[in-house]
Protein backbone atom coordinates (compact mmCIF):
# COMPACT_ATOMS: atom_id res chain seq x y z
CA UNK A 1 0.00 0.00 0.00
CA UNK A 2 1.43 3.35 -0.95
CA UNK A 3 2.02 5.89 1.80
CA UNK A 4 -0.87 8.24 2.48
CA UNK A 5 0.37 11.81 2.61
CA UNK A 6 -1.96 14.78 2.44
CA UNK A 7 0.90 17.13 1.62
CA UNK A 8 1.53 15.36 -1.68
CA UNK A 9 -2.17 15.53 -2.46
CA UNK A 10 -1.92 19.33 -2.27
CA UNK A 11 1.01 19.88 -4.68
CA UNK A 12 -0.92 22.35 -6.80
CA UNK A 13 -1.05 24.66 -3.78
CA UNK A 14 2.73 24.95 -3.25
CA UNK A 15 4.56 25.70 -6.50
CA UNK A 16 6.75 28.35 -4.84
CA UNK A 17 7.71 25.97 -2.04
CA UNK A 18 8.70 23.33 -4.56
CA UNK A 19 10.98 25.75 -6.40
CA UNK A 20 12.80 26.67 -3.21
CA UNK A 21 13.04 22.99 -2.21
CA UNK A 22 14.84 22.16 -5.45
CA UNK A 23 17.37 24.93 -4.85
CA UNK A 24 18.17 23.89 -1.27
CA UNK A 25 20.78 21.29 -0.39
CA UNK A 26 19.14 19.18 2.28
CA UNK A 27 20.68 17.46 5.28
CA UNK A 28 20.44 13.71 5.80
CA UNK A 29 17.39 12.29 7.48
CA UNK A 30 13.98 13.78 8.12
CA UNK A 31 12.71 16.40 10.53
CA UNK A 32 9.17 15.92 11.84
CA UNK A 33 7.10 18.58 13.58
CA UNK A 34 3.99 17.99 15.66
CA UNK A 35 1.73 20.26 17.70
CA UNK A 36 -0.38 19.58 20.75
CA UNK A 37 -2.46 22.00 22.81
CA UNK A 38 0.52 23.56 24.57
CA UNK A 39 3.74 22.65 22.78
CA UNK A 40 5.51 22.03 19.50
CA UNK A 41 7.74 18.95 19.23
CA UNK A 42 10.52 18.32 16.72
CA UNK A 43 12.41 15.10 16.00
CA UNK A 44 15.27 14.56 13.54
CA UNK A 45 15.93 10.95 12.51
CA UNK A 46 18.42 9.57 9.99
CA UNK A 47 18.18 6.13 8.38
CA UNK A 48 21.32 4.37 7.17
CA UNK A 49 21.42 0.93 5.48
CA UNK A 50 22.16 -1.92 7.88
CA UNK A 51 21.94 0.26 10.99
CA UNK A 52 19.29 1.27 13.47
CA UNK A 53 17.68 4.60 12.58
CA UNK A 54 19.56 7.27 14.53
CA UNK A 55 17.76 9.97 16.49
CA UNK A 56 19.85 13.09 15.98
CA UNK A 57 17.72 15.59 17.87
CA UNK A 58 14.57 15.99 19.97
CA UNK A 59 13.12 19.31 21.06
CA UNK A 60 9.90 20.55 22.59
CA UNK A 61 8.90 24.23 22.85
CA UNK A 62 5.88 25.93 24.40
CA UNK A 63 3.49 27.51 21.89
CA UNK A 64 2.74 30.55 24.04
CA UNK A 65 4.85 32.91 21.93
CA UNK A 66 2.98 31.93 18.75
CA UNK A 67 3.53 29.09 16.30
CA UNK A 68 5.35 31.19 13.71
CA UNK A 69 7.77 32.64 16.27
CA UNK A 70 8.53 29.21 17.76
CA UNK A 71 8.86 27.46 14.40
CA UNK A 72 11.07 30.19 12.99
CA UNK A 73 13.33 29.98 16.04
CA UNK A 74 13.65 26.21 15.68
CA UNK A 75 14.35 26.60 11.98
CA UNK A 76 17.26 28.90 12.75
CA UNK A 77 18.69 26.99 15.72
CA UNK A 78 18.25 23.44 14.39
CA UNK A 79 18.39 23.81 10.62
CA UNK A 80 14.79 22.88 9.80
CA UNK A 81 15.12 24.83 6.58
CA UNK A 82 17.84 22.42 5.38
CA UNK A 83 15.94 19.18 6.09
CA UNK A 84 13.24 17.03 4.57
CA UNK A 85 10.36 18.14 6.81
CA UNK A 86 7.07 16.52 7.78
CA UNK A 87 4.13 17.98 9.68
CA UNK A 88 2.05 15.55 11.73
CA UNK A 89 -1.62 16.46 11.96
CA UNK A 90 -3.69 16.14 15.13
CA UNK A 91 -6.71 13.77 15.17
CA UNK A 92 -9.23 16.63 15.05
CA UNK A 93 -7.68 18.01 11.87
CA UNK A 94 -8.43 15.12 9.50
CA UNK A 95 -10.53 12.01 8.95
CA UNK A 96 -9.16 8.53 8.27
CA UNK A 97 -11.84 6.29 6.78
CA UNK A 98 -11.79 2.62 5.88
CA UNK A 99 -14.07 2.10 2.89
CA UNK A 100 -14.90 -0.21 0.03
CA UNK A 101 -13.23 1.27 -3.03
CA UNK A 102 -15.49 2.11 -5.98
CA UNK A 103 -15.19 -0.07 -9.09
CA UNK A 104 -13.85 2.68 -11.35
CA UNK A 105 -10.67 3.15 -13.44
CA UNK A 106 -7.60 4.33 -11.49
CA UNK A 107 -7.68 7.82 -12.97
CA UNK A 108 -11.26 8.29 -11.72
CA UNK A 109 -10.72 6.79 -8.26
CA UNK A 110 -9.99 9.93 -6.25
CA UNK A 111 -13.03 11.79 -7.54
CA UNK A 112 -15.26 8.75 -6.99
CA UNK A 113 -13.94 8.40 -3.44
CA UNK A 114 -14.47 12.11 -2.81
CA UNK A 115 -18.20 11.71 -3.41
CA UNK A 116 -18.41 8.36 -1.64
CA UNK A 117 -17.21 9.91 1.62
CA UNK A 118 -19.29 13.10 1.42
CA UNK A 119 -21.65 11.97 4.21
CA UNK A 120 -18.80 10.67 6.39
CA UNK A 121 -16.90 13.95 6.90
CA UNK A 122 -17.77 17.35 8.31
CA UNK A 123 -16.17 19.32 5.44
CA UNK A 124 -17.74 20.15 2.07
CA UNK A 125 -16.26 17.60 -0.33
CA UNK A 126 -15.41 20.34 -2.83
CA UNK A 127 -13.00 21.79 -0.25
CA UNK A 128 -11.19 18.59 0.71
CA UNK A 129 -7.62 17.47 0.22
CA UNK A 130 -7.67 13.68 0.10
CA UNK A 131 -5.28 10.81 -0.43
CA UNK A 132 -6.04 7.11 -0.49
CA UNK A 133 -4.38 3.74 -0.52
CA UNK A 134 -5.70 0.29 -1.30
CA UNK A 135 -5.26 -2.34 1.39
CA UNK A 136 -3.12 -5.11 -0.18
CA UNK A 137 -4.57 -8.57 -0.71
CA UNK A 138 -1.55 -10.85 -0.76
CA UNK A 139 -3.79 -13.90 -1.03
CA UNK A 140 -4.81 -12.82 -4.54
CA UNK A 141 -8.47 -13.61 -3.99
CA UNK A 142 -10.70 -13.17 -7.03
CA UNK A 143 -13.95 -11.28 -6.82
CA UNK A 144 -13.16 -9.72 -3.47
CA UNK A 145 -14.37 -6.24 -2.55
CA UNK A 146 -11.36 -3.93 -2.64
CA UNK A 147 -10.73 -2.12 0.64
CA UNK A 148 -8.99 1.21 1.06
CA UNK A 149 -7.92 3.81 3.61
CA UNK A 150 -8.80 7.41 2.83
CA UNK A 151 -7.32 10.44 4.59
CA UNK A 152 -9.20 13.72 4.20
CA UNK A 153 -8.53 17.22 5.52
CA UNK A 154 -9.92 20.63 4.68
CA UNK A 155 -8.11 22.62 2.01
CA UNK A 156 -8.11 25.67 4.28
CA UNK A 157 -6.20 23.80 6.99
CA UNK A 158 -3.64 22.48 4.51
CA UNK A 159 -3.12 25.94 3.04
CA UNK A 160 -2.79 27.49 6.51
CA UNK A 161 -0.14 25.00 7.61
CA UNK A 162 1.82 25.34 4.39
CA UNK A 163 1.78 29.13 4.76
CA UNK A 164 3.00 28.85 8.36
CA UNK A 165 5.99 26.71 7.37
CA UNK A 166 6.75 28.90 4.37
CA UNK A 167 6.77 32.02 6.56
CA UNK A 168 9.09 30.26 9.01
CA UNK A 169 11.53 29.36 6.23
CA UNK A 170 10.88 25.63 6.39
CA UNK A 171 10.25 23.52 3.29
CA UNK A 172 7.23 21.41 4.19
CA UNK A 173 7.57 18.27 2.09
CA UNK A 174 4.91 16.02 3.63
CA UNK A 175 1.81 16.39 5.78
CA UNK A 176 1.21 13.08 7.52
CA UNK A 177 -1.18 11.49 10.02
CA UNK A 178 -0.54 9.66 13.33
CA UNK A 179 -1.73 6.29 12.06
CA UNK A 180 1.02 6.29 9.44
CA UNK A 181 3.58 7.52 11.97
CA UNK A 182 2.73 4.64 14.29
CA UNK A 183 2.93 2.28 11.31
CA UNK A 184 6.52 3.44 10.77
CA UNK A 185 7.38 2.52 14.37
CA UNK A 186 5.53 -0.81 14.18
CA UNK A 187 7.40 -1.79 11.02
CA UNK A 188 10.66 -1.78 12.98
CA UNK A 189 9.25 -4.35 15.42
CA UNK A 190 7.66 -6.69 12.87
CA UNK A 191 8.82 -10.28 12.58
CA UNK A 192 9.30 -11.69 9.07
CA UNK A 193 5.95 -12.60 7.46
CA UNK A 194 4.09 -12.07 10.73
CA UNK A 195 1.39 -9.53 11.45
CA UNK A 196 1.64 -7.15 14.40
CA UNK A 197 -0.96 -5.28 16.45
CA UNK A 198 0.13 -2.11 18.29
CA UNK A 199 -1.90 -0.22 20.90
CA UNK A 200 -1.10 3.44 21.54
CA UNK A 201 -2.93 5.36 24.26
CA UNK A 202 -2.43 9.12 24.17
CA UNK A 203 -4.25 12.30 25.21
CA UNK A 204 -6.82 11.98 22.44
CA UNK A 205 -7.69 8.28 22.22
CA UNK A 206 -6.55 4.70 22.25
CA UNK A 207 -5.51 3.56 18.79
CA UNK A 208 -5.03 -0.05 17.72
CA UNK A 209 -3.29 -0.56 14.38
CA UNK A 210 -2.50 -3.73 12.44
CA UNK A 211 0.57 -3.95 10.21
CA UNK A 212 2.06 -6.60 7.96
CA UNK A 213 5.18 -6.37 5.79
CA UNK A 214 5.54 -2.69 6.73
CA UNK A 215 2.02 -1.88 5.53
CA UNK A 216 -0.95 -0.50 7.45
CA UNK A 217 -3.89 -2.88 7.12
CA UNK A 218 -6.45 -1.76 9.69
CA UNK A 219 -7.11 0.86 12.35
CA UNK A 220 -9.41 0.66 15.37
CA UNK A 221 -10.10 3.65 17.60
CA UNK A 222 -11.20 3.18 21.22
CA UNK A 223 -12.74 6.21 22.94
CA UNK A 224 -10.52 6.07 26.03
CA UNK A 225 -7.56 8.39 26.51
CA UNK A 226 -4.53 8.50 28.76
CA UNK A 227 -5.94 11.10 31.16
CA UNK A 228 -9.06 9.05 31.74
CA UNK A 229 -6.95 6.02 32.63
CA UNK A 230 -4.61 8.05 34.86
CA UNK A 231 -7.51 9.54 36.83
CA UNK A 232 -9.49 6.31 37.23
CA UNK A 233 -9.02 4.26 40.37
CA UNK A 234 -10.20 0.96 41.73
CA UNK A 235 -13.28 -0.52 40.10
CA UNK A 236 -13.57 2.30 37.55
CA UNK A 237 -10.05 1.67 36.26
CA UNK A 238 -10.83 -2.05 36.09
CA UNK A 239 -13.89 -1.28 33.97
CA UNK A 240 -11.78 0.80 31.59
CA UNK A 241 -9.24 -2.03 31.35
CA UNK A 242 -12.11 -4.44 30.62
CA UNK A 243 -13.41 -2.20 27.86
CA UNK A 244 -9.97 -1.90 26.24
CA UNK A 245 -9.43 -5.64 26.44
CA UNK A 246 -12.86 -6.42 24.97
CA UNK A 247 -12.44 -3.96 22.08
CA UNK A 248 -8.97 -5.30 21.32
CA UNK A 249 -10.09 -8.94 21.31
CA UNK A 250 -13.02 -8.09 19.05
CA UNK A 251 -10.67 -6.24 16.71
CA UNK A 252 -8.22 -9.16 16.65
CA UNK A 253 -11.05 -11.59 15.85
CA UNK A 254 -12.40 -9.33 13.13
CA UNK A 255 -8.96 -8.87 11.58
CA UNK A 256 -8.49 -12.64 11.51
CA UNK A 257 -11.80 -13.04 9.66
CA UNK A 258 -10.99 -10.37 7.09
CA UNK A 259 -7.31 -11.26 6.64
CA UNK A 260 -7.08 -14.97 7.41
CA UNK A 261 -3.91 -15.16 5.30
CA UNK A 262 -2.06 -12.92 7.80
CA UNK A 263 -0.86 -14.52 11.02
CA UNK A 264 -0.86 -11.87 13.78
CA UNK A 265 1.45 -13.37 16.40
CA UNK A 266 1.71 -10.69 19.07
CA UNK A 267 0.41 -7.41 20.48
CA UNK A 268 2.62 -4.52 21.55
CA UNK A 269 1.64 -1.75 23.96
CA UNK A 270 3.37 1.56 23.27
CA UNK A 271 5.07 3.17 26.30
CA UNK A 272 2.48 4.13 28.93
CA UNK A 273 4.38 4.53 32.22
CA UNK A 274 1.65 6.57 33.92
CA UNK A 275 -0.88 3.71 33.77
CA UNK A 276 0.65 0.74 35.61
CA UNK A 277 -0.99 -2.63 35.29
CA UNK A 278 -2.48 -2.37 31.81
CA UNK A 279 0.08 -4.57 30.07
CA UNK A 280 -0.25 -7.25 32.77
CA UNK A 281 -4.03 -7.11 32.45
CA UNK A 282 -3.87 -7.49 28.65
CA UNK A 283 -1.50 -10.45 29.00
CA UNK A 284 -4.21 -12.21 31.01
CA UNK A 285 -7.14 -11.07 28.86
CA UNK A 286 -5.94 -11.50 25.27
CA UNK A 287 -5.29 -14.75 23.45
CA UNK A 288 -1.98 -13.48 21.99
CA UNK A 289 1.33 -12.66 23.68
CA UNK A 290 1.51 -9.02 24.81
CA UNK A 291 4.77 -7.08 25.25
CA UNK A 292 5.76 -3.55 26.17
CA UNK A 293 7.41 -1.49 23.47
CA UNK A 294 10.93 -0.22 24.13
CA UNK A 295 12.32 2.01 21.37
CA UNK A 296 15.86 1.13 22.45
CA UNK A 297 15.40 -2.16 20.60
CA UNK A 298 14.97 -0.47 17.21
CA UNK A 299 16.41 3.06 17.45
CA UNK A 300 19.87 4.45 18.16
CA UNK A 301 19.37 7.37 20.54
CA UNK A 302 22.88 7.60 21.96
CA UNK A 303 22.83 11.31 21.05
CA UNK A 304 19.54 11.77 22.91
CA UNK A 305 19.90 9.66 26.09
CA UNK A 306 16.68 11.05 27.58
CA UNK A 307 14.84 8.65 25.25
CA UNK A 308 15.84 5.81 27.54
CA UNK A 309 13.02 7.02 29.80
CA UNK A 310 9.60 5.48 28.98
CA UNK A 311 7.92 8.84 29.62
CA UNK A 312 10.00 10.48 26.89
CA UNK A 313 9.32 7.61 24.50
CA UNK A 314 5.61 8.12 25.08
CA UNK A 315 5.91 11.88 24.60
CA UNK A 316 7.76 11.70 21.28
CA UNK A 317 6.46 8.40 19.87
CA UNK A 318 4.34 9.78 17.03
CA UNK A 319 6.80 12.57 16.17
CA UNK A 320 9.58 10.00 15.91
CA UNK A 321 7.33 7.83 13.76
CA UNK A 322 6.72 10.72 11.38
CA UNK A 323 10.49 11.35 11.17
CA UNK A 324 11.02 7.68 10.25
CA UNK A 325 9.18 8.14 6.99
CA UNK A 326 11.31 7.03 4.04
Amino acid sequence: MKRIQLREAAKAMMASLGQRFLKTKLQDGRMAVSFDRESLAVAHVCRRPGQKPEVLMLRSEQRGAGDLFVLRGLARSHGLGQCHSTLLLNPDEYHLLQIELPAVPPDEMKEAVRWKIKDMVDFPVEGLTIDLAEVPDIAGRTGRVRQGLVAAAGDALIAEQMSLFDSAGVTLEVIDIPEMAIRNIAALFEETDRGLAVLVVDEERALLIFTFRDELYAVRQIEINRSKLEEAEGEWRQQLFDRIGLEMQRSLDNFERLHSHINVTRVMLAPLPTVPGLVDYLREYLSLPVSEMDLAEVLDFSLVPELSQPARQAQYLKTLGAALRE
